[in-house]
């Protein structure tokens, strides 16, 4: 059973507090939204694998455009797409709330519909949402493992393991493009500066890094689960 309409309107209120106390942490914000998601798991089951509650799983996609914000224009491309289809699902959740409290009834719509693989489809757009999540998860382990590593090498490595695969010859060639972009990166102090909450130190910063991309693993791999139970998993772009 999921969770009631009451029930989200609750956690959302309880999350909108939260996030004007942690105002300027996008990390802690992260925390603090998955520890609500992971309350809303249906009781009755589980360990059930087609529960995303929509707004949420939208806010954290918010929260990761605020990090990448902190990175540059080098990211411009990938930002604006994330914008794009969190406001594609927001604008189907909006027509019923209720029903489409869950991401997966937006892709049972589509699937139903024949519209899965449609260019401007929610399940395209929860993919690539997954998959840009994918990215911000590799890309802070990575610093938060080895805080020494040129930003340009972290921000490459992270593209090629999480989205590179993914993309036909024309993303490919548009991101080769922003090669000479990833010049213009911030070194690290300065990105993990930007990251800093007024009250804490890098220490802290790293275990909340940590914290956030454990808690990330498990969601992610229940996403990952969903996509392969639409056959989305290897939707690719152009």
């Amino acid at each position: 059973m999921q969770a009631s309409i009451e029930e989200l309107e609750d956690i959302e209120e309880k999350m909108k507090r939260r996030r004007e106390m942690e105002k300027g942490s996008e990390i802690r914000s992260a925390i603090e939204e998955l520890s609500m998601v992971i309350k809303l798991k249906p009781k009755d089951n589980p360990d059930a694998t087609s529960y995303v509650p929509t707004k949420p799983f939208l806010h954290i996609c918010s929260l990761v455009l605020q990090v990448l914000d902190k990175i540059g224009p080098t990211m411009l491309v990938l930002r604006q797409d994330i914008h794009q289809n969190v406001q594609r699902l927001e604008k189907l959740c909006e027509l019923d709330p209720s029903l489409y409290s869950n991401v997966d009834e937006m892709l049972k719509k589509e699937a139903s519909e024949g519209n899965t693989r449609k260019a401007s489809s929610c399940s395209r757009a929860f993919v690539w949402l997954t998959r840009s999540i994918d990215f911000t998860v590799a890309l802070l382990q990575r610093l938060a493992r080895n805080p020494e590593q040129k930003m340009e090498q972290a921000v490459e490595e992270s593209y090629n393991t999480t989205l590179k695969p993914w993309h036909g010859w024309i993303s490919s060639a548009a991101f080769k493009c922003l090669q000479v972009a990833l010049k213009l990166l911030p070194d690290n102090i300065t990105f993990i500066n930007l990251l800093l909450a007024k009250d804490e130190n890098y220490d802290t910063l790293k275990e909340e890094m940590q914290t956030l991309t454990s808690l990330l693993g498990p969601f992610l791999e229940e996403i990952h689960s969903i996509l392969r139970l639409h056959r989305l998993h290897m939707l690719k772009s152009p």
